[in-house]
């Protein structure tokens, strides 16, 4: 593979002073040659570098890192997560049909089990035949953080014009005014408080579901009553009070940040009900198949990873913006960075020998129009190079405000062209000279509106944002970062990183109690001595 990764990084020194408007110019079907399209779905990756000879070596370095077979050994149950001793089935709560085995057993029978109560949880809840001590449920607020809020957040703000059941409200940070500013609102005789945490002790996660317990035995006989668990600790659930029935288990192989596909999404189940959720596992299922069956070179997965390994690890930009011109796709970015860097943010290779090259990017956005009058400045005439990702959903759901999509829509895709022609010198003199400047003065303002150009894009066009394909788009996401992780030699699927903070945590806590707790740096106690002086 090292021989290929070299000739990536020649052929793009080779390259030299082009640009991606010459691409264009040697190659009249580029726009189309770059323009992949699959059940709906819309790739365009034309305004990059990548030419017919890049993309035919990174289509190489694809397959000599074994990326088919790794993609098999994913899906038939076998264990990729080696850190952990996992399987990695988290396609497996999308695909309720057939079978697959894990340590000899077959899988399936559980999960559709599970999915079936989860249906039938939320059709009484939507009905009104589950109730609240005061009446109808008429609120749900779920109690997680990482991929048990993420995933289903994103999710649920992305299908608001498919809700037809209670409101659903998210709290995730341990700070007290998350909780308290959501629960303030609401009717404790009304609401219903999902806790998902798979071992049912995340500290936040349980000092959040504490508070709310707290909160609703102020009001109500019973609160453990109005309490569901998306969790496996049976006993913790039941030390809790929450009665099995509304307990929904998952397993090791399903990691938190590729949960939303089943019991953590039960707050987007109860928003949208069941009929809708299926349709979201059907979009995330037909993405399945295709990152299965197409060839590599038609792949949307693939073809979106080796996108981004040719800006990362071959042209070393940085990071990654994710653009998404849908308002309703507001949290998409922040899902996808904690999707990416929590599972490509590593620093060893599969092997634990130190990783050779860069891995996963920074992941960072935030939906247009919004973005263009924030940073959008630097990615146009910044020192540093941002490769954009844009979604654009062909409809929206407002036909009475259908001139608004057409605008949002001309922005978009304004913003690619401009990213990729930027505006000369000699242009920018004329528009000075137009208005009538001259000397040094035209010359200072001439150079203050040069775009420098050459900035790559690469935009995903649905036809519109329906629970079918947002499944698509999600599934493609985590496809795209399984390809990076097997091309770069890492396992995606773990994430020590997260643990060392947490650790620690627990022990700087007596020190902010004024306790005793030796064993810190002189920084971390000093800091902590101010904040008790702060407080006192």
């Amino acid at each position: 593979m090292q021989d290929i990764w070299n000739r990536l990084k020649s052929h793009r020194r080779m390259q030299g002073a082009t640009r991606i408007p010459d691409l264009f110019t040697a190659d009249p079907d580029r726009a189309t040659n770059f323009c992949t399209k699959a059940d709906g779905l819309v790739f365009d990756w034309s305004k990059t570098m990548i030419d017919a000879q890049a993309r035919d070596l990174l289509l190489e370095l694809t397959a000599s890192a074994g990326v088919e077979a790794r993609r098999e050994a994913m899906f038939t149950g076998r264990k990729i997560n080696e850190t952990e001793g996992r399987a990695v089935l988290h396609t497996a709560l999308r695909n309720l049909d057939g079978s697959v085995n894990v340590d000899g057993q077959d899988v399936m029978p559980a999960l559709r089990d599970t999915h079936a109560r989860m249906q039938a949880f939320a059709r009484d809840v939507r009905s009104g035949s589950f109730k609240g001590q005061g009446g109808r449920i008429t609120d749900i607020v779920n109690i997680g953080i990482g991929g048990s809020d993420l995933g289903p957040y994103m999710a649920t703000l992305a299908l608001a014009p498919y809700h037809d059941g209670p409101w659903t409200h998210f709290v995730s940070n341990v700070d007290g005014a998350d909780i308290h500013d959501t629960l303030k609102g609401l009717d404790p005789e009304t609401t219903l408080v999902i806790v998902a945490s798979k071992t049912f002790t995340t500290i936040e996660t349980m000092t959040n579901a504490r508070t709310a317990r707290d909160w609703m035995a102020r009001t109500v006989a019973d609160p453990a009553a109005q309490f569901a668990a998306l969790s496996s600790a049976m006993d913790k659930t039941a030390e809790f009070g929450i009665d099995e029935t509304r307990v929904f288990g998952f397993e090791d192989w399903v990691g938190g940040r590729y949960s939303v596909w089943g019991p953590i999404g039960l707050s987007l189940m109860l928003a949208i009900g069941p009929e809708r959720f299926d349709e979201f596992l059907a979009g995330g299922a037909a993405m399945d198949a295709h990152f299965r069956s197409a060839p590599l070179t038609q792949n949307l997965p693939v073809l979106l990873a080796l996108v981004g390994i040719w800006h990362h690890q071959i042209c070393g930009y940085p990071t990654r913006a994710v653009l998404p011109y849908d308002n309703r796709l507001l949290r998409l970015p922040a899902y996808l960075q904690q999707l990416e860097m929590e599972s490509n943010g590593k620093g060893v290779a599969m092997d634990g020998s130190d990783l050779a090259m860069p891995s996963g990017p920074v992941v960072w956005g935030e939906p247009g129009t919004n973005g263009q009058h924030a940073f959008y400045q630097l990615i146009h005439q910044g020192t540093s190079t941002v490769p954009c990702e844009f979604i654009l959903a062909a409809r929206g759901h407002e036909d009475e405000l259908a001139h608004h999509h057409i605008l949002l829509a001309a922005n978009c895709l304004a913003q690619s062209e401009a990213l990729m022609r930027g505006r000369s010198l000699d242009e920018a003199r004329a528009l000075m000279a137009a208005k009538g400047l001259e000397g040094t003065e035209l010359e200072r303002q001439a150079r203050h509106r040069v775009f420098p150009g050459n900035r790559p894009s690469t935009t995903l066009l649905i036809g519109q944002l329906t629970p079918y394909a947002l499944g698509q788009i999600v599934a493609l996401y985590e496809h795209r970062v399984f390809v990076e992780g097997v091309i770069l030699g890492i396992n995606s699927f773990d994430q020590w990183g997260v643990e060392l903070g947490k650790e620690l945590a627990l022990q700087v806590e007596p020190l902010l109690k004024g306790e005793s707790a030796p064993g810190h740096d002189a920084s971390t106690e000093h800091l902590a001595g101010l904040f008790r002086e702060m407080r006192d």
